[in-house]
């Protein structure tokens, strides 16, 4: 039973490091439940945590956050309540850059509200920020922040340190295209941070084209540390890209080796260098992780129990068209690097451009000698990217292969496992076809992917006829009412299809004393107001399709947005919280208390409104978008 459990083993693996996973015997039943966040998200794989899990000692918060953006330019994220099986997915923000490099990436503050960090790629000089208003609850996000700087912005990863509570570290890549660090500010009772030391520049790259640029991923050690794995430049840019591995203490501010000698004081000159030399290696042993002459890049840089580095990363031959995944762990005295397998070439449907994107890896947080990864795999549509576990022995090696994704219609690719949260349970990952990180005229599909999870989701109950009161469109009749007068309901939910010409913006709707307004502006934000108090929106009633139509660039320009014509609208309440949905998603959150719905009132000489329901419950949001 021994040699066939060998014999078996080992023809996996050479089947395995040919050239991805050809199909196994393993019936799909074996595979991870698989359940969908969202049909339209993306992102890129250097912003961290794109996902975050908290559960607090009390009990009373239990919640994951997954962030992405689509092709709209609409930034989001989906909050998963695990106490409550409630899946809640948000607009952070509408209309911005089209490009999957801009996800969202978070961070619980100390008073358990959660802050939500973006930004445009490259070409802005500033953060944008939302920071929720109740502990542990995104859907109660407050007002769009900008935090400025000087210099361009990507990739933001934020973290708070036991050691210093009262600050907030932010690392992304920033002056001069390299790896930036800066201490803020907690937010002030107006939400709003200041740069108190920084930002500085950590390291400086020698080797590479002009605009060398250096790839990091973060990790810390939760107290006073901070470490950092980088590469020389990006890979398309020279054929050898080394893999370095720093760390700096929030206290000394010094960049250290792996072993703990100091490589340079940061904010401080001069900056370390870093080289692809033998007598750089020769002089910083330590402070360089692999150096195999190839075009390495990084997927992920994780800590494990006994703060030791773990970095899962990709070696790409010359001609970019072998992409090979590796383990690559300190153990206490050296580096040990474990070939993973083959990896194919890039994943995407555009055979000129990125020839260097992989289909992924990411590191399994509470055991960081589990790597899950995308290999191409042949199965009944084809030969598609499919999600893959690896097992990592301690002494080095493979010791066991598990496919996860059997016979997927399209590829699953960039996963990333959630801290917190158990096994392939904890994973998320884009499904779906590829084009371009970017939507422009060149490639106007973009990255049209949706999000997958293996996190279980409890079905929310649907019956959208439940509870409704009224129903009325206006292609049925034009005598549809002005007025809609109904049973008084301390609960309800009204959702309208709206048809919105350029002259009908004003006055929508009003109910419960409340009047929902989209101004006549060029950028319009639609607000709830009951008179006295105005309750904006901080988004755009409108996408950013018109990139589409321009040239593929990161150069700064905000394009005309496309205001939406036609939209779906709900509005809900209950229990003192008033809501509102645009296309389904989540846009604002209102504390409101003792509505009371007694009628509804409409200009319908606009002809605004297409359709209305009015229920005497609030309606899921799963039902509001089934209704739509």
């Amino acid at each position: 039973m021994r040699k066939v459990k060998l014999f078996l083993t080992v023809c996996f693996f050479l089947v395995l490091y040919g050239c991805g996973i050809k199909k196994t015997s393993l019936p799909p039943e074996r595979g991870i439940t698989i359940n969908t966040l969202t049909e339209e998200g993306a992102w890129c794989w250097f912003a961290d945590p794109r996902a975050l899990h908290y559960q607090n000692e009390q009990g009373s918060i239990n919640s994951s956050y997954i962030g992405y953006i689509d092709v709209h330019g609409s930034i989001k994220a989906t909050q998963i309540n695990h106490l409550t099986d409630c899946k809640t997915e948000v607009l952070i923000r509408s209309c911005f850059q089209p490009d999957d490099h801009n996800n969202p990436t978070f961070l619980m503050l100390p008073d358990e509200r959660i802050m939500i960090f973006y930004s445009r790629h490259t070409d802005e000089s500033c953060f944008y920020y939302r920071i929720s208003r109740e502990p542990g609850d995104i859907t109660t996000l407050g007002k769009e922040m900008r935090l400025e700087t000087d210099h361009n912005t990507t990739y933001p990863s934020p973290f708070i340190l036991s050691d210093d509570p009262e600050h907030i570290y932010l690392c992304w890549r920033g002056i001069g295209w390299h790896p930036t660090i800066a201490r803020l500010t907690l937010p002030d009772e107006e939400d709003r941070v200041t740069f108190d030391w920084g930002p500085h520049q950590i390291v400086r790259s020698l080797k590479g084209a002009a605009g060398v640029r250096p790839y990091a991923k973060y990790a810390s050690n939760g107290k006073n540390r901070i470490y950092l794995a980088y590469t020389t430049t990006h890979p398309d840019n020279q054929s050898e890209n080394w893999i370095y591995l720093n760390s700096i203490d929030i206290h000394s501010h010094e960049l250290s080796d792996i072993r703990g000698e100091k490589l340079s004081q940061i904010g401080t000159p001069p900056l370390h260098e870093v080289d692809i030399t033998p007598q750089y290696r020769e002089q910083h042993p330590f402070a360089v992780a692999d150096s195999t002459p190839v075009r390495n890049w990084i997927w992920e840089l994780v800590l494990d129990q006994e703060e030791r580095p773990v970095i899962a990363m990709v070696g790409i031959n010359e001609s970019k068209t072998s992409h090979d995944y590796y383990q690559v762990r300190w153990t206490g005295s050296q580096w040990k690097k474990t070939f993973l397998s083959n990896a194919g070439g890039h994943f995407h449907q555009s055979p000129d451009i990125e020839k260097c994107y992989s289909g992924g890896m990411t590191i399994d947080k509470d055991d960081p000698q589990v790597i899950y990864g995308s290999l191409p795999v042949k199965g009944k549509h084809g030969t598609i990217y499919e999600l893959v576990k690896f097992n990592v022995a301690p002494d080095g090696g493979v010791s066991s292969a598990e496919q996860l994704t059997f016979d997927s219609p399209a590829n699953n690719i960039r996963p990333y496992a959630i801290d917190g949260l158990k096994a392939t349970a904890s994973l998320v990952w884009m499904q779906g076809n590829y084009y371009d990180w970017i939507v422009s005229a060149e490639r106007p599909e973009g990255f049209p992917t949706a999000i997958r999870t293996g996190i279980s989701l409890q079905g929310n109950s649907r019956n959208p006829e439940k509870g409704l009161l009224y129903q009325q469109s206006y292609e049925e009749s034009s005598l549809m009412e002005d007025t809609i007068r109904l049973t008084a309901s301390k609960a309800f939910t009204l959702t309208m299809n709206i048809s919105l010409p350029a002259e009908a913006a004003g006055e929508i709707i009003r109910f419960a004393g409340l009047t929902y307004v989209i101004p006549d502006e060029d950028m319009p934000r639609p607000y709830l107001t009951d008179g006295r108090s105005r309750f904006e929106s901080s988004n755009i009633l409108a996408r950013s399709d018109s990139w589409k139509s321009h040239g593929r660039a990161t150069n700064g320009k905000w394009y005309t947005p496309e205001k939406l014509r036609k939209f779906r609208l709900a509005i809900s309440y209950e229990e003192g919280t008033l809501r509102t949905y645009i296309d389904g998603l989540l846009d604002q959150s209102v504390p409101i208390e003792d509505l009371i719905l007694r009628e509804v009132v409409a200009d319908h000489s606009k002809r605004v409104i297409e359709k209305i329901s009015v229920y005497n419950r609030r309606l899921s949001q799963d039902e509001i978008k089934m209704l739509h």
